[in-house]
């Protein structure tokens, strides 16, 4: 029976409790229409446009940018060989490759490269690396001195010497 009172209290302390929940949201509804109703602020004015003078273009007498230019197809020039076949370190970019060390002395001297496939590769002279044709020219103890092929935008190929140093870690 004491349990009874209790029941009691706790029925009706939650009636009270949602009683108090009942309560519309008249009140409400009303500010936010009042905020709806009220005027925006103005905006500020555009900034005035600036005119800038006008500048003609004249191109007389210059080659159009647009034109294979003449007499850039030098077929006694520097040429990948299309039809070499491709060696492994070909698929790397030259500034990936780490020199770690040589092997024997003199002309026949091995450079060991380490790939970022994690494996190390044995390089003599007149063997490619890197994705410009990177041909190796000579094999030093600190040292792979390398000519890579590129394009000169004209159709053409450029040499351009390259190296890659002994990696001291």
């Amino acid at each position: 029976m004491s349990r009874t009172p209790r029941h009691l209290l706790l029925l009706v302390t939650a009636a009270v409790a949602l009683a108090g929940c009942a309560r519309g949201t008249a009140d409400l509804d009303a500010w936010v229409a009042e905020v709806k109703a009220r005027p925006a602020p103005p905006l500020d004015p555009l900034p005035p446009l600036r005119t800038f003078p006008p500048i003609e273009y004249t191109a007389d007498g210059l080659r159009d940018p647009f034109s294979a230019p003449v007499g850039s197809r030098d077929a006694a020039g520097p040429r990948p060989d299309p039809n070499r076949r491709k060696e492994a370190l070909e698929a790397f970019p030259l500034d990936a490759l780490r020199m770690v060390g040589t092997i024997g002395t003199g002309p026949d001297t091995l450079a060991l490269i380490l790939a970022p496939d994690r494996v190390t590769y044995r390089v003599r002279v007149n063997n490619y690396l890197g994705q410009s044709d990177g041909r190796v020219v000579s094999v030093g103890e600190d040292r792979i001195g390398i000519v890579e092929l590129v394009s000169d935008g004209a159709g053409g190929w450029l040499e351009r010497e390259a190296s890659l140093a002994l990696d001291e870690q």
